[in-house]
């Protein structure tokens, strides 16, 4: 990650608007003023320092995120590839592996995790990859070794997802209902 990458993604997810100029001082205003743009602030800032070839910073990145997953209990990898535009539209119980890669424009809901399925394997073989303007609604799983998410897809509420998604699409998982009668003796007990 370079530092033009780190002020575009400041720039969209942070000041907001595509017209708008970024400057330090204006991302830091807005992220302190607004505090649903402060988490996006402080990840990029230490996905970049995470990224950089020093180990020391790789630590000093690794402990300031554990602050923040602690303080947002939102536990996205450091290491995760996500194009700007991330916007996450409430901090609670989102996890993102580091074996992501996504693209631009990624809408994500609360209580979603974007995770591999089997550990022990070499980390080459793990690969999920997430394409520009996909929304992820509330509840969602997605689990695989290696899967594939088009462009422009729409995630359904409480969905489960372990196979590719084509692009251009809007993916759901049916629920079916059930209501099963029984006595008033059994609800007595």
């Amino acid at each position: 990650m370079d530092k033009n990458f780190l002020k575009e993604c400041l720039r969209v997810e942070v000041i907001g608007g595509k017209d708008k100029v970024f400057s330090w001082p204006r991302a830091i205003r807005h992220a302190w003023r607004q505090p649903h743009r402060r988490y996006l602030f402080w990840f990029r800032i230490y996905s970049y320092l995470y990224n950089k070839h020093s180990n020391l910073l790789k630590k000093i990145a690794n402990s300031l995120n554990r602050k923040l997953i602690r303080k947002y209990n939102t536990d996205i990898s450091l290491n995760a590839k996500i194009q700007p535009g991330l916007h996450i539209a409430h901090y609670n119980s989102i996890v993102i592996t580091s074996h992501c890669s996504i693209g631009k424009n990624f809408k994500i809901r609360q209580c979603t995790t974007i995770g591999i399925q089997n550990q022990g394997r070499r980390s080459e073989e793990y690969s999920i990859n997430i394409g520009d303007n996909v929304y992820v609604g509330a509840h969602v799983c997605i689990v695989a070794d290696s899967i594939r998410i088009g462009n422009n897809v729409i995630i359904g509420a409480m969905s489960f997802i372990n196979k590719d998604i084509p692009d251009n699409c809007t993916y759901y998982t049916r629920k079916e209902g059930a209501i099963s009668a029984h006595s008033a003796s059994v609800i007595e007990k």
